[in-house]
């Protein structure tokens, strides 16, 4: 899949996910196939006053390429700004981020307030295009609510300001993350463009990214949710476009190879007591509708020490049966 000048090796992408998609996480789902993986939603007014906490979601290492980061604001030359210390930083792509639904980002307007205002939105694009030769990307909702829909216009915007993709999430900013993603607005948006459209949104399975392709046309899939406790979806999805078939099943030895090795890059990445500390709950979506899932649950939710988690860890997963589609 190409976008602008960079060439993915497949077209299964990682969303970014705020409190998820840090450096571990972004290496665990390259080792299963992702194609494109995207730092957590960074404050473009946070990287231009030089705030740590936005510069520390920039962190990246030889093997987390290609990497796409994703700013968000409302301030054109704020965002510009951004994108110029963002390309300074190394990154192979930069996302704009028009869809986010959080009241505490919408209420700056930005995030998915932006598709209100389609003459801002060809504003911010010229001028973030201006300010990198990355490939540029922007990812959009909808729309507002039922009664604006906007993802054809704010995509054609896109496209004409020199955009190399659109991500599309059908759902509208007042839907959140409820509901129904409605995948013919992705259909009809890439109708409408040239340039490549990424689809995203209700992707919960292997086969739901292979229907979305072939009913939306759509170039490549966005995961989001879905590779929470299961970053081998990425596998099951190239396995399954590849071939029309199911994902596959993944034996508990080796699921436990991986969530062990999650945790250990999270130590390694934060120290032991904050990598503990951001672990466990990546621990309760791995072991989500398992037998005996609930009761693990609860042992390892104030365990603070490494050793004993990985007790813990070894005596759950104590059978090397297979696991019906972890997929």
């Amino acid at each position: 899949m190409e976008i602008g000048r960079l060439s993915l090796k497949n077209n299964v992408i990682l969303a970014p996910m705020a409190g998820i998609t840090n450096l571990p996480f972004r290496s665990l789902v390259r080792r299963f196939g992702c194609g494109l993986a995207f730092t957590e939603m960074i404050s473009a007014n946070g990287l231009v006053r030089g705030t740590e906490k936005s510069y520390r979601y920039l962190s990246t290492a030889t093997g987390d390429k290609p990497l796409g980061v994703q700013i968000f604001g409302s301030d054109p030359a704020v965002l510009a700004a951004a994108a110029e210390i963002v390309t300074d930083q190394g990154a192979e792509l930069i996302d704009m981020n028009m869809g986010c639904p959080v009241r505490k980002v919408i209420k700056t307007g930005a995030g998915a307030a932006l598709m209100r205002d389609p003459a801002k939105v060809g504003i911010i694009l010229q001028r973030v295009r201006k300010a990198t030769p990355l490939p540029l990307t922007v990812k959009i909702r909808s729309g507002w609510n039922p009664r604006e829909i906007r993802a054809v216009e704010i995509s054609g915007i896109a496209e004409d300001c020199g955009v190399d993709a659109v991500i599309v999430h059908p759902r509208t900013a007042d839907q959140g993350f409820s509901g129904s993603a409605d995948w013919s607005v992705i259909e009809a948006v890439k109708k409408k463009l040239r340039i490549p459209v990424i689809g995203n949104g209700d992707i919960r399975s292997s086969q739901d990214a292979f229907r979305m392709i072939t009913t939306t046309g759509c170039d490549g899939v966005m995961v989001g949710r879905a590779a929470l406790g299961n970053p081998w979806i990425f596998m099951d999805i190239l396995s399954c476009l590849r071939h029309d078939k199911p994902g596959q099943t993944l034996i508990q030895s080796e699921r436990k190879r991986v969530i062990r090795e999650h945790m250990n890059m999270e130590i390694l990445y934060l120290g032991e007591h904050l990598g503990i500390r951001n672990f466990r709950k990546h621990l309760l979506w791995y072991t989500k509708g398992m037998k005996g899932g609930s009761l693990f649950r609860q042992k390892v939710c104030n365990i603070q020490d490494k050793n004993l988690i990985l007790k813990e860890i070894c005596h759950f997963f104590h059978s090397d049966e297979e696991v019906d589609n972890v997929s």
